[in-house]
């Protein structure tokens, strides 16, 4: 039988770590007080003007935990790209949680007082973005136009060979000229001078009020394109939070010791063909984790978690 990627303890704390990044990344959107949540939450705790997408914000905060794990585990060098539009609140929330918010603004403490000005900051004036901005601590590009992400994460790469680039792309974005023309870079990748891409395709289902071309098709015929593409895709799908913790941490290992085979036979063993590099297709629900229906809506799984107007009462539960 083979041995879980994640042992009962580690499953818990990373689930305990992603709920925490959701909670924070939920109360910056709609939170200017109460942020403990210490008393019932009236209307006035809840700001004014919501900006600010929670529909990819969860499975970015999933991704990002589980990347936290690999980098441990193997001692990589990494940086994260975020492809998909307004994933602001997650990259802020993992910085807070870090610690690196806090030590570049001492004002923004690990305490109840620093959380609130945390959450009151976020698209307000004289505050930050409801995008990931320069003022988020080691963002490197803030990007206005969609599409670029996998296009900037292969320029990282190039001539850096110690280097991994997570990059997370919306499949909204996918459908962009830009993203759909990066799948390719691929072909100029040199295993021996270059680092490495992992694209992480977040397949939720919607882009900000339509469905998405790729989360349409069927899974046999998405995984031949993107094989066409020159791409080893791994497909990561469950319906429980605990067994796609495992199912994210078990390809995740594959895919990072596939990266390093790949490498090893390149530079030590003279292989010169082009490797099909590995991607992964993470599928989960928009708004994953927030409420399934609100005042006989759906919600979750649809567009609906997305736009910010329909967003009012997602809380998840922490």
């Amino acid at each position: 039988m083979k041995t879980p990627a994640l042992s009962p303890e580690l499953l818990g704390l990373i689930d305990a770590y992603w709920r925490a990044a959701n909670y924070l990344s939920v109360g910056q959107i709609y939170l200017r007080d109460n942020p403990l949540l210490k008393r019932p939450l009236v209307l006035a705790d809840v700001k004014r003007l919501l900006l600010g997408h929670w529909g990819t914000t969860p499975g970015q905060n999933f991704i990002y935990a589980h990347l936290n794990r690999v980098i441990r585990k193997y001692d990589l060098d990494m940086i994260f790209v975020s492809g998909p539009g307004h994933g602001g609140p997650a990259v802020v929330s993992h910085t807070y949680l870090e610690g690196t918010y806090s030590e570049i603004y001492p004002e923004i403490s690990r305490d109840e007082g620093g959380l609130r000005k945390l959450f009151v900051q976020f698209s307000f004036p004289g505050g930050i973005p409801s995008h990931a901005s320069p003022e988020c601590p080691g963002s490197i590009h803030e990007g206005g136009e969609l599409g670029y992400s996998l296009s900037h994460a292969f320029g990282a790469v190039f001539d850096n060979p110690g280097l991994v680039v997570a990059c997370v792309v919306g499949d909204g974005e996918a459908e962009t000229g830009p993203l759909a023309t990066a799948w390719h870079s691929n072909k100029f990748l040199d295993p021996v001078t270059d680092g490495a891409v992992l694209p992480i395709l977040h397949l939720n289902g919607y882009k900000i009020a339509n469905p998405a071309v790729l989360a349409r098709i069927p899974r046999g015929e998405l995984d031949q394109l993107l094989r066409g593409y020159g791409w080893t895709p791994y497909f990561v799908e469950t319906e429980e939070p605990a067994l796609m913790h495992e199912a994210m941490a078990a390809t995740l290992d594959t895919a990072v010791e596939q990266i390093r085979r790949f490498q090893h036979d390149a530079r030590v063993n003279g292989q010169t063909a082009r490797p099909p590099w590995p991607m992964i297709v993470l599928a989960s629900p928009k708004g994953w984790t927030g409420p399934k229906v609100v005042d006989g809506r759906q919600i979750e799984g649809t567009f609906h978690a997305c736009q910010h107007r329909s967003e009012t009462h997602l809380l998840p539960a922490v």
